[in-house]
Formats: structure tokens, C-alpha cells, sequence
């Protein structure tokens, strides 16, 4: 048997009925991983379409149309591990591994912060004399010719030549001779001559020669043309102003001396640092010409004026030398163990590279736990000066909290982006910028605040009353009171205020102890006076602003309050009365920016 041939034109359609059928499969293989070419899939993802205004980013809707703020068509906003809220950041695990967030806990640091200092050591200025002449003369001769040289107390260092002194001498040596001449001879003889020579010896005493120097010279052959000077004190010649020949008046200084056994180390400390150095604080010291040798003193004296060319004052600390290896002008670095909180109690801090400033405020990144990720929410908070690689925190966070160390200018920048209230929207006067805005709401609309500035005052009589629980109950209800506040004009300088007022009251509401809760309810209320500026009082009632100087480690604090009699939030019952009425916010007004100020009523037809 015989194979036919085949047929090309066959053989060539088969193959290409192969490869479409092929192509076919692969192409609904694709559309199956992808997620494409269903009708069901598509519906799906244009229901999850978020649209925002691209002026507005904090409207979001899930149809499109337009903007109800500036009707402006709606665009597409593009889905991401961030969340809708325009007031946090919520990232997924993968988002913050890609982002390389780090967080650290506030904590309490008991250990002494340290401040590093350099300065040098000088001469201990008690301990300076001065050795001056004590009759006009001629210096004929210093025994002592060169700085650095020790002396001793009645040591002879310079001799000079005084035409006064060697005319008294003679005047002196005559009246003894007159005396043994005239001792055997008539009463009143004797006694003249003794008279004499007693007023010789008082000239010479009160020409500055020492009584016993006067003896001996009564005792002389003739007069002495040197006369010696000698030096009161002991200890080192730091300066020589005379020279051999040169003729000095009395009083005229020749040399100073010091005692070296007593140094001072004089310190350089800038302004910055004043704050944190005090009298008394423990001090160590390394000397640059002795390497290897520590030296400990304490803070003696802190120079209350500055330099206004340097910025910095003097520290002082005193240092025994008894062996005589400090001399002075050597360099000197010192470490200044400034230590902890007054009080006792170790001081709330956060490492230095977690607050983004902003001039006078600070913003850090909180962290929060959610059900759909980790949210991370900008906080102002209020710092004391940095110590070394951390920051006091002084009000606006709790112990146990976490805040970003590592990637808050990122979470800044999209918090940014997305029109919320990033770093770049606050002000550093609490008067200016978004926060002194005055939005003029109807009534109907401002009473949505009511519950707001209720819930406040229920903290704020809490903390007065020493109740911690009461201020933390209220506390959790003022964050949810401010949560469901929808305004229906100035929803952006709201959500700022927004988050704001909620981060501090969760600060209130977590805080361990009435000093915590006390230092979230500052920063809380430096919020809700920021609510009366722009949105005035939404009650029916009038409010009060006081005020406390000795609040806030005395320097002042406010804080609002009902009634016209003082309720100290900040002390309690331990000072309750202390404080005065600044302001009083009728309903409906708003407050000005100077607290002092009358409050400037509401618009007609805006009134309660």
C-alpha cells in the first residue's frame, strides 16, 4: 500500500484553526486573572469608585457629580493603603513596611539628662590681691621679676628709694640722739626730747611703715635709703605692673597675686541651655592638658546676663588644686548632670526625631489601631528643651502612647495632599492662620457644637474637683462629641480644630494620673478657645476665660470655664481660687483674638 500525497492548503488551515483556538484560551485566561472582561467585575469596581473635589479633597462620594462646597465636577479619587479620613493617615502592614515607619513609646526618662559644656580655667577672683606702694618713691630694685613666681606673706619684694621716708628716718634718728643727750639733764628737758622722738616714730608709722620696721630703724646708724616693701599676702604673682627705676605714687599697684590652690572653671553655656542649669547641680569635668583625669565640682554661680554678641553665660564651678596640676587658661569640657523633674518624678519624654516644628508649635505622629490598619493622627504638643537625644513632653501626650520616630515628614506629606490638617496648616500664633478664621454659622447649625464645649466644661469641673474619673469619663465623651460634629460652612478650618480637640481629650481621657490629665486639659483648652474664636459660643449661656500665672510650671495657662467664680482646673482644691476672669463670651459671640478683649457679638440674625 501506498501513502497519497498530502494536501498544503489542508495542512495549512488545520494549523491555523490550532493557534486560534490557542489564542482564544490564552486571552480568556488573562481576562480570569486580571479580573477583567466580566460584567459582574466591572460593576463591582465602579461601585467602589470613591470621587473628591480636587479643591476640596475632604468631599468624598461614591457617585460622581459636583462639588456641594464650590460645584466644581467630581473626579475619580485613586484607591491606596491610605485611608478616606482627612484627618489621619491609615496604612496597611505592607504600606508601613514599604514606608519604613518606626515608633517608640512615650515613656518616662528617670535617668539625668545631661548637658555638655566647654569653657576654661581661670583664676578664682576672691582669692586676687593686689600689692600696692605705700609711700611715693623710686623703685630701686623688685625682688620678685616675674610672673608665676610664689610668695609668702612679709616677704620683702621690691625696695624703693622715698625722699619723704629717709627725711623722717633723720628727723627719727635725731630726736634719739637728743633723748640720750638729754636724759640726765632737767625733767622737762627729758621729757621734750621723748615727746620728739614719740612724733618722729608716729610720722613714720603714718608715712605706711610697719611698727616693728620703725623700731629697727630707730635702732639705725643712719638713715636708710631703701625702704623694703613687703606683700600682706601669699600666694602666686599673676601680674607685674612695676619695673626697676620707675617712680610710683602711694597706693600705686605693683603686683597682684593669687591663690591658685582654688581654681574657678569658667563654663559657656548658650541660651538654650540656661534653662535646665541651676545652682548646685553635679558637675564633671575633663581638662584638656591632663587626659585621662576626671575632675567633680558643682555649679557655683550662673552669670544672670548674657552675651549679646556670643548668646551664652557664664557657669561657674569652683575646683580645689592643692597639687598645683590646674593652672589657669587650660580648656576645659564639662558634663552637666541636670536631672530630672522637681517634682520627683521622672519627666515625659520622646526621642528627638519624632516633632516636626513649626516654629513656636510642635507636631508629632500618634499611632492608632483600627479595624482596617494602624491610623496615624498629627497631635500638636508642647516641649520643654531638648535633653540630648530626647524632648520633655510638657502637655499633649500620655505615657504609653507611640509616636513615629522614623517617616512623620511622609505621613505629613500625604496628610497634606489630601487637604487634612498637616504640620503646613498650623500657625504658629494661635491667633492667626486657620484657627482665627470667623466663620459665621446659623444657630441652628452652630448648636451642633453645643455638645462639644458641654462635654468640655464637664472636664474642666472634674479636673477642679480632683475627680480623675469624672475628667477621663468626660473626656472619652468629648472625642465622640466632636466626631459627630458635620458643620454646614467651614468644615476645613473644622476638621483642623477637629483633630485637634479629639487627640487631646483621648491624651485626658488615657492619662494615668490627675498631673497627666492636667497637662492634656492645656493644649485641650488652647482648642476650644480656638472654636470660640472661629465659631463663637454655641450655648445658651454665658462662658468665661480665666486665667492662671502659676499654672503650667508659672507661666500662665488659661481655660474656660461657666460660672464668674475661679474653679482652678490646673490645681484643684490645693489652690482653687487662684486665678482671675480675662474674657466673658456671651451666646453666640465670638472670642477675639486678645483674650482681654471684649467678644465680638454675633452677626443679626445669628443669635440663639
Amino acid at each position: 500500500m501506498t501513502d497519497r500525497p498530502s494536501n498544503p492548503l489542508a495542512g495549512a488551515l488545520g494549523r491555523a484553526l490550532v493557534l486560534l483556538v490557542v489564542a482564544v484560551l490564552a486571552f480568556a485566561a488573562g481576562a480570569l486573572l486580571t479580573g477583567g472582561g466580566s460584567d459582574a467585575t466591572g460593576v463591582e469596581h465602579a461601585e467602589e469608585t470613591v470621587w473628591t473635589c480636587s479643591m476640596h479633597p475632604q468631599i468624598r462620594q461614591p457617585d460622581p457629580g459636583s462639588c456641594p462646597i464650590c460645584g466644581m465636577d467630581l473626579i475619580p479619587a485613586g484607591r491606596s493603603d491610605a485611608a478616606s479620613a482627612e484627618d489621619v493617615v491609615v496604612l496597611s502592614e505592607r504600606a508601613r513596611t514599604l514606608a519604613q515607619l518606626r515608633t517608640e513609646p512615650v515613656r518616662r526618662q528617670g535617668a539625668a539628662a545631661e548637658v555638655r559644656l566647654l569653657g576654661r580655667v581661670e583664676v578664682d577672683e576672691s582669692t586676687q590681691k593686689t600689692v600696692t606702694a605705700w609711700i611715693d618713691g623710686r623703685i630701686d630694685r623688685l625682688s620678685v621679676n616675674t610672673t608665676g613666681e610664689r610668695v609668702r606673706a612679709g616677704q620683702v619684694i621690691a625696695t624703693l628709694y622715698s625722699p619723704e621716708v629717709y627725711a623722717a628716718h633723720q628727723d627719727l634718728l635725731t630726736a634719739r640722739e637728743q633723748v640720750e643727750r638729754l636724759g640726765d639733764g632737767t625733767a622737762t628737758a627729758a621729757s621734750a626730747a621723748r615727746a620728739a622722738l614719740q612724733a618722729a616714730k608716729d610720722r613714720l608709722h603714718l608715712l605706711g611703715v610697719p611698727k616693728d620696721e620703725v623700731e629697727r630703724m630707730a635702732s639705725a646708724d643712719e638713715p636708710l635709703r631703701a625702704v623694703a616693701i613687703r606683700s600682706p599676702f601669699s600666694g602666686t604673682v599673676i601680674e607685674r605692673m612695676a619695673s626697676e627705676g620707675s617712680y610710683v605714687k602711694t597706693g600705686a599697684a605693683l603686683y597682684r597675686v593669687a591663690d591658685l590652690r582654688k581654681l574657678w572653671i569658667e563654663l559657656d553655656a548658650y541660651e538654650s541651655d540656661l534653662a535646665r542649669i541651676e545652682v548646685g547641680q553635679e558637675v564633671q569635668l575633663e581638662i584638656e592638658a591632663l587626659p585621662g583625669q576626671r575632675f567633680e565640682g558643682k555649679v557655683s554661680f550662673v552669670d544672670p546676663t548674657l552675651d549679646p554678641r556670643l548668646r551664652t553665660a557664664a557657669v561657674r564651678v569652683e575646683l580645689a588644686n592643692a597639687d598645683g596640676a590646674l593652672r589657669p587658661g587650660m580648656f576645659a569640657e564639662a558634663t552637666v548632670f541636670t536631672g530630672g523633674d522637681v517634682t520627683g518624678e521622672a519627666p515625659l519624654v520622646i526621642p528627638a526625631s519624632a516633632p516636626l516644628f513649626t516654629g513656636k508649635r510642635s507636631v508629632v505622629y500618634v499611632e492608632q489601631t483600627d479595624g482596617e490598619g494602624v491610623a496615624y493622627a498629627p497631635r500638636t504638643v508642647r516641649l520643654g528643651p531638648r535633653l540630648g537625644e530626647v524632648y520633655p513632653v510638657v502637655a499633649g501626650l500620655s505615657e504609653g502612647e507611640r509616636v513615629v520616630t522614623r517617616g512623620a515628614f511622609a505621613l505629613d506629606a500625604d496628610l497634606q495632599i489630601r487637604g487634612g490638617p498637616s504640620m503646613m496648616t498650623l500657625s504658629d500664633d494661635e491667633s492667626e492662620g486657620p484657627y482665627s478664621e470667623v466663620i459665621e454659622l446659623p444657630a441652628e447649625s452652630r448648636a451642633r457644637l453645643a455638645p462639644v464645649l458641654r462635654t468640655y466644661l464637664e472636664v474642666q469641673v472634674a479636673l477642679a474637683d480632683d475627680d480623675l474619673d469624672a475628667a477621663k469619663g468626660a473626656a472619652d465623651r468629648l472625642a465622640a462629641a466632636v466626631t459627630d460634629v458635620e458643620l454646614s460652612a467651614g468644615q476645613e478650618a473644622w476638621s483642623a480644630l477637629a483633630t485637634e480637640l479629639r487627640g487631646h481629650a483621648t491624651h485626658v481621657a488615657r492619662a494615668k494620673d490627675l498631673q497627666g490629665a492636667r497637662g492634656g486639659f492645656e493644649p485641650l483648652s488652647t482648642a476650644i478657645e480656638a472654636t470660640l474664636r472661629s465659631f463663637g459660643n454655641p450655648l445658651d449661656t454665658d462662658i468665661h476665660v480665666a486665667f492662671c500665672p502659676m499654672a503650667d510650671n508659672n507661666q500662665g495657662a488659661r481655660w474656660i470655664q461657666q460660672g464668674e467664680s475661679i474653679d482652678n482646673s490646673y490645681f484643684g482644691a490645693s489652690m482653687l481660687r487662684c486665678g482671675e476672669i480675662k474674657a466673658e463670651v456671651p451666646p453666640g459671640a465670638f472670642l477675639p483674638r486678645a483674650s482681654g478683649a471684649a467678644p465680638r457679638p454675633a452677626p443679626a440674625g445669628h443669635v440663639h
